[in-house]
């Protein structure tokens, strides 16, 4: 009988070359911005993860109903591009997705025209969404801490609204890296779209562009791999991960400098065939306090804790605020996972998590509930290689964002028993 969950055990020496997944922050951009073009060429070197499927199947097919299953990014992005798209769709999800709010970005867009509708409870999916390509636009004011995907589904319709959009943020922005992101592969589609201020933005009323375009590899799923070579005790642990760009436009990338004081060295190499690489080993620089602030990559939240309390690390991690409101609350998830590990973990209200450095190992093969969110899984099982082993529950969720997740790990070295 198939039993849900992998029990991990720890490779003695982690040496080899990883091919990673495609962004699939930059694959759901180019997708929906492809689909605003008047003939979109389909990007090349898409992510082959549950989002960026999902994403796929709706755009291609439209359907009455779309069921976006626990795609975050597709709910928010597909609730703005059906609101100029001709015709009426409802979009659902998850029992998760369905209870993860949307009523800030259903009122802005409603402030500029858009026809939507709640089916069930207010402030939540499911939508109805009745289209309008010929949606004006103007001028809206939107708090710069909600969720980055919300303004990001904002700033992507700009384009092709009649008077363009004139974007305000206000209060502090967060995960601005992912805003930065989605304005580059907008100018990259021919869109005008300026930063007038740190805080406003404004979208022109000039169509897309088709154009080829292929997908750069994704740091996010790279921290795993940083998170190995940190918590492996072979001395000569050595990872390669091509098609990773040392000027990326993925926020992300910033956890080559955050693992610089986790242990991890990172250099950039150009391979034979002029692809871009990185190369993780180990390296002497070992912090005995991590302090940082993770407001603009909250999704290396969870590699980073771990690594840092499997290398008994104390920690104060700011940041957090948008942890809550993810595929699970991130925050309790970590604490009480961590907890179950014998770590006591504070919980510093919305934005911050501290960890003195006191812990008592209870369990020799540790269990870790995953909550149906990816990066837990993802996060957890490199710990098997100072813990000895650890089950991970509901191993399949790491097709979310990295299908292959497993396979790299059984292929480097690991062995995975069900």
């Amino acid at each position: 009988m198939h039993k849900d969950y992998f029990d991990i055990y720890p490779t003695t020496q982690l040496q080899g070359r990883i091919q990673l997944p495609a962004s699939k922050s930059i694959s759901n951009r180019a997708l929906l911005i492809n689909a605003l073009c008047a003939d979109g060429i389909t990007p090349d070197n898409l992510s082959d993860c549950d989002d960026t499927q999902v994403m796929l199947r709706a755009l291609h097919d439209m359907p009455d109903t779309i069921d976006i299953g626990a795609a975050g990014t597709a709910m928010r992005f597909l609730t703005a591009y059906l609101c100029v798209t001709p015709g009426s769709h409802t979009i659902t999800g998850s029992e998760r997705m369905r209870h993860r709010p949307i009523g800030i970005l259903v009122d802005a867009l409603r402030c500029i025209g858009a026809k939507i509708e709640y089916i069930g409870e207010e402030g939540f999916p499911p939508l109805r969404i009745t289209g309008n390509p010929e949606l004006k636009g103007g001028e809206l004011s939107v708090s710069g801490s909600v969720s980055s995907q919300f303004i990001s589904a904002l700033l992507m319709i700009g384009p092709v609204l009649k008077q363009g959009l004139s974007l305000k943020l206000t209060g502090k922005v967060v995960s601005r890296p992912y805003l930065d992101m989605t304005v580059t592969i907008m100018r990259q589609f021919g869109a005008q779209v300026e930063w007038e201020s740190d805080n406003e933005v404004r979208v022109s009323p000039v169509p897309y562009k088709s154009r080829p375009y292929s997908i750069e590899n994704d740091w996010s799923a790279a921290s795993y791999w940083y998170e190995m070579v940190a918590l492996s005790r072979d001395p000569k642990a050595e990872v390669v991960l091509p098609g990773l760009h040392a000027e990326s436009m993925q926020g992300d990338s910033q956890v080559s400098t955050i693992f610089k004081e986790l242990g991890v060295v990172t250099e950039y190499l150009r391979e034979d065939d002029g692809t871009e690489a990185v190369r993780l080993r180990k390296g002497n620089n070992l912090t005995c306090w991590l302090s940082c602030d993770l407001s603009s990559q909250p999704d290396l939240a969870q590699t980073i804790i771990v690594t840092a309390a499997m290398l008994d690390i104390p920690f104060t991690i700011g940041g957090l605020r948008t942890l809550r409101i993810k595929e699970t609350d991130r925050i309790a998830a970590l604490c009480r996972e961590l907890g179950n590990l014998g770590l006591s973990i504070e919980d510093k209200g919305n934005d911050r998590m501290e960890w003195s450095g006191v812990w008592e190992r209870r369990v020799e093969l540790p269990e870790i509930a995953t909550y149906e969110d990816h990066r837990m899984a993802m996060a957890f099982a490199p710990a098997c290689l100072r813990m000895g082993g650890i089950r991970i529950m509901n191993p399949a969720v790491v097709s979310k964002s990295y299908p292959s997740y497993w396979e790299h790990l059984k292929n480097i070295g690991f062995k995975i028993c069900s």
